[in-house]
């Protein structure tokens, strides 16, 4: 049957006013709710930090961001899930030092390359390192401790959350800075750790500030030096390690938002906005900074600054651990 021209020409209206709803459909981001991966398990500090985040992101996206804790490999099992999803700004990651820096040299048949495998969005809330012992450890300064270690390397024990963690990362610089070798504990994470530090069963730890805020305020752990610039609020008293004589171990449990490669710029830039609000937060900068986290500066919150420090931590990294041989299974 044959179309009069009246016929046609609403067709193309039609049409038109279709693509029109379509394209308008496909901008506005986002249209439903957002999943974030946090590839470590629930309570932990990644996990901590962006369930702080989410709330306020939320409200500036108008839509939920849906915490999935995928936790296996060291953080590499859900930062593979994310490197692989749909690069549509549904699927975020929270990856951290242990994820995107030490990984790479730590396993051997890793399916993503931090470098090119994602979107950076934007660093997120860091949180410095502390130098913890036993309560009854025969040390009470940094100075001491150093010493100590020095002289009795091979009769202490420390422990970590497992090969390639952010805790065996660290204390592998602070060993490697003073040439030594003690007997190094695995744990199944830095709670287990923990609890046996605090039970006196192990010597000492590198741990992120937030887990053992509480212990040591208690007097349940000596705490000797952060490794922050500037000293915490969250332990005011805790000196800083350039302040008590080991300037040199400068190390920060980062924790940055990444999409998968591909995902639009305008996607980035609007989570990017979102999670630079999130930070700003009055609310949130309060309860973060109560945990010992560092808040970055507006300067170090872009896509692009994260992309260059992440390839700047893999450099830092690689040769340390490379040299010390370990392999994460």
């Amino acid at each position: 049957m044959r179309q009069t021209r009246r016929q046609w020409w609403v067709g193309i209206l039609g049409s038109a006013l279709l693509f029109g709803a379509n394209a308008g459909a496909e901008e506005k981001f986002p249209a439903h709710p957002i999943m974030a991966i946090v590839p470590f398990p629930a309570g932990g500090p990644t996990d901590v930090i962006m369930r702080l985040l989410a709330e306020p992101m939320s409200r500036v996206l108008g839509q939920r961001i849906v915490i999935e804790n995928v936790a296996g490999a060291g953080g590499t099992m859900g930062s593979t899930r994310a490197a692989q999803s749909k690069p549509d700004g549904y699927t975020i990651l929270v990856g951290n030092m242990g994820t995107h820096a030490a990984a790479p040299a730590l396993y051997a048949k890793l399916k993503y390359d931090p470098s090119r495998d994602f979107e950076p969005i934007g660093l997120a809330a860091g949180t410095a390192i502390v130098i913890e012992a036993r309560k009854n450890f025969p040390a009470k300064t940094l100075a001491e401790f150093v010493a100590y270690l020095r002289a009795h390397a091979g009769e202490l024990n420390e422990a970590h959350a497992g090969v390639g963690s952010i805790s065996y990362v660290a204390c592998l610089l602070l060993h490697t800075q003073l040439g030594v070798k003690p007997t190094r504990v695995g744990y199944r994470g830095t709670a287990a750790a923990l609890n046996d530090l605090v039970g006196g069963q192990v010597d000492y730890m590198c741990d992120q500030i937030l887990n053992g805020i509480s212990q040591v305020k208690a007097g349940a752990i000596q705490a000797y030096a952060i490794s922050s610039p500037e000293r915490s609020p969250a332990l005011p008293d805790v000196p800083t390690a350039k302040e008590a004589g080991l300037p040199a171990f400068q190390v920060s449990a980062w924790n940055a938002l990444f999409a998968p490669r591909g995902t639009p710029k305008e996607v980035i830039a609007r989570l990017n906005d979102a999670l630079s609000r999130a930070l700003d937060d009055a609310g949130t900068r309060q309860r973060l900074l109560e945990l010992g986290c560092t808040i970055p500066e507006p300067a170090s919150r872009t896509p692009e600054w994260l992309r260059r420090y992440v390839a700047e931590e893999i450099k830092r990294w690689t040769p340390l651990l490379e040299k010390d041989g370990a392999v994460a299974n």
